[in-house]
This record gives structure tokens, C-alpha cells and sequence, in this order.
């Protein structure tokens, strides 16, 4: 089998049934098998599941914190700019178009570091980068780790279930694995440190990340609005944590074809553009799957691209120094295309 196939841990329940159609399991054998990759007691190798969960539990007091003692409509407006706008943006920034599809580099390690830090850290990057290879492989086929037609929940639970990485790769094919991230500054383990904790990110280097980027925040945040705020923000990087795993769900026509034409291009996969995930985060995501290598995902005059102004704007200011950006090759082959092919109709 190719690499991009073996990557990834297989769920119990398999990817594909003997037809090569795709498993959809019952939402029985979906907590079954999360309630299995988060369970550190049976495996060690189980930390790098867990880690996202422990970190919304983790949160869960500065929801009710924020609920039931300091709300106020000030606070809430934060909340929901945090939450919607600020968290997705630098997903989209950080995990999306640097971490996985490196459309862009960094001038140096501190502009990197900074960014990587920008906000709340909610998701480890190995449990993004490397499922989102294999999803931009098998779109909305089996072994997609997040396919929209298995259903809301397939897609909820697929950062435990289906998003990490193989335990029993070869020497060679961890080396494979590993370079996903070698360009993100996560500290990667060696193959016996893998075979031992069955991960790429040393845990060391990720709960101490962990810990110096939510103590740094909650004191920025303090500082500046007291319990109050920081209560907040952490509320809102919660909800958007556990909001953002159903995008994949919705972002993909919720495993229906609903491309629109003139707004959706790439009709290869089910991907679909959304407005408010494409005006909030810059996550055109139909556009994405055309150019998935480009800086820039808003191509058309109404399509917002909050991610892209942070890159271009670091890049101004010598923060960034090389993108891709195809907005003109986006023109010249979909739209000046369609343009050429109407004039010669009706001439």
C-alpha cells in the first residue's frame, strides 16, 4: 500500500469494507473507539489522543467562569470576536496554510514562534498536519479522516478516532511522516522515541508549549481585563475548539453535492465555499481544494480573506518572505475561461 494510506492509525471498525465502500459506523462503535484511543492507562502511545480533550476539560471552568460570574455584553462581543474571527483566522494561518501546505515562509524562527503562539494554543499540530495530507489525498473517499458523507459525528470525533498517526510505522516511513513537520518547529522524536510514546511531537516540548502559552495568556489577558476577560477568551477558544471539528462536515456540502456554480470551481471533491467560514477565517475552502499550496484563498472581488491580509501584512513588514498567491492563475483558468468561452457562444 502507498504511504498515504498506512499513515494514519486505522480505526477498528476500518476505513473500507471488502467492497472498498466506506465504513460508516454507528455512533455505539464511535465512542467506542474514542473512549479506546484516549485510554493512556492501556497505552502511553494514547497521550497524543488525549491531549485535545484533556485540554477542553481543561477549559470547561473558565466557560462557567465567564457563563455565570463575570458575563456582561461587552465581554460577550469579545467572546464572539475571539471565538469566530481571531481563533479561526490563525487556523487557518498557522495550521492550515503554513503548518500543512507551506504556502509561505517565515523570515526567521522568531516570526514563526510568534505566530505558531498568536493565540490560544487548543489543537497540537501533529494531530492536524498530518491527517489533512491524507485528507487533501482521499477527499470524501475512504480513509478521508474526516468524511463528510460517514456523517456529523464521523467528522466530530475524528481528531481521536481517525486523525492519528500509525504506532507501527517502519523507520523510513516515520522519517516520511515526520517531515510534515519538520518545517513548524515542533521538537520531533527519534524512531526509538516514537516506537516508545507513538508520536512525532516530543511530549516534553508539547505540554511545556502548553503551559508557557495559556500562563502568557491568561496574564496578557488579565492585565488588561481582569478575571473577567481571560475567563472569556479561554471560553471562546473552548468553543471554538470543539465548534470547528464539524467543519469538515459542513465544508464539504455535509456529504452532499451542493457546488453552486460561479462560486464553487473545483467539482473533483465535495468541497463547498461557505460565506461565513470564507469571510471570518479566509476558509474558502472550494478554493482551497483548487489551489491548496496558495496564500491566499479569497479570489473573487466579495471574498474576504482575513488569513491572507496576516500573511501579506507580515510580509510588508519582513515578517513573511516568500508566498504563493494564485489568484491569477484562479483567473486565468476558471474565469477569464468562462468569460472566452461565452463570448465565442454567443458570437
Amino acid at each position: 500500500m502507498a504511504f498515504i494510506d498506512t499513515v494514519l492509525q486505522a480505526p477498528s471498525y476500518g476505513w473500507k469494507d471488502s467492497n472498498g465502500n466506506l465504513v460508516i459506523p454507528t455512533n455505539k462503535q464511535l465512542v467506542k473507539e474514542l473512549f479506546t484511543r484516549i485510554n493512556i492507562f492501556e497505552s502511553k502511545k494514547n497521550w497524543i489522543s488525549l491531549i485535545g480533550w484533556f485540554w477542553v476539560l481543561c477549559m470547561t471552568p473558565f466557560l462557567f467562569a465567564f457563563v455565570f460570574k463575570y458575563f456582561t455584553w461587552q465581554l460577550g462581543i469579545c467572546f464572539f470576536l475571539y471565538a469566530m474571527i481571531v481563533m479561526s483566522t490563525h487556523a487557518t494561518v498557522w495550521y492550515h496554510r503554513y503548518s500543512t501546505h507551506k504556502a509561505f515562509t517565515f523570515t526567521n524562527s522568531v516570526w514563526k514562534f510568534i505566530t505558531q503562539n498568536l493565540v490560544i494554543k487548543v489543537i497540537p499540530e501533529e494531530m492536524y498536519v498530518v491527517s489533512h495530507h491524507v485528507h487533501h489525498s482521499k477527499s470524501d473517499m475512504p480513509g478521508d479522516p474526516y468524511n463528510s458523507t460517514a456523517g456529523l459525528w464521523y467528522c466530530m470525533l475524528a481528531d481521536t478516532n481517525h486523525q492519528g498517526i500509525n504506532k507501527n510505522m517502519t523507520e523510513v516511513d516515520y522519517k516520511k511522516a515526520s517531515n510534515f513537520l519538520a518545517h513548524t518547529g515542533v521538537k520531533i522524536n527519534s524512531y526509538e522515541s516514537y516506537q516508545k510514546w507513538g508520536s512525532i511531537a516530543q511530549p516534553a516540548y508539547t505540554l511545556g508549549l502548553w503551559v508557557l502559552n495559556w500562563s502568557f495568556w491568561y496574564t496578557a489577558f488579565f492585565f488588561i481585563g481582569g478575571h473577567g476577560l481571560a475567563c472569556a477568551m479561554f471560553a471562546a477558544a473552548m468553543v471554538w475548539v470543539v465548534g470547528v471539528r464539524a467543519f469538515n462536515y459542513t465544508g464539504h456540502g455535509k456529504g452532499k453535492v451542493q457546488h453552486k456554480e460561479g462560486i464553487d470551481f473545483d467539482r473533483s471533491n465535495l468541497s463547498v465555499n461557505q460565506t461565513r467560514p470564507g469571510l471570518f477565517a479566509g476558509e474558502w475552502h472550494n478554493n482551497h481544494h483548487l489551489y491548496p499550496a496558495s496564500a491566499r484563498a479569497g479570489f473573487l472581488p466579495h471574498q474576504l480573506d482575513l488569513a491572507w491580509c496576516y500573511i501579506y501584512s507580515l510580509y510588508k513588514i519582513g515578517g513573511v518572505k516568500t508566498y504563493n498567491d494564485s489568484k491569477k492563475h484562479f483567473y486565468k483558468n476558471y474565469i477569464n475561461k468562462e468569460k472566452e468561452i461565452l463570448e465565442e457562444v454567443l458570437a
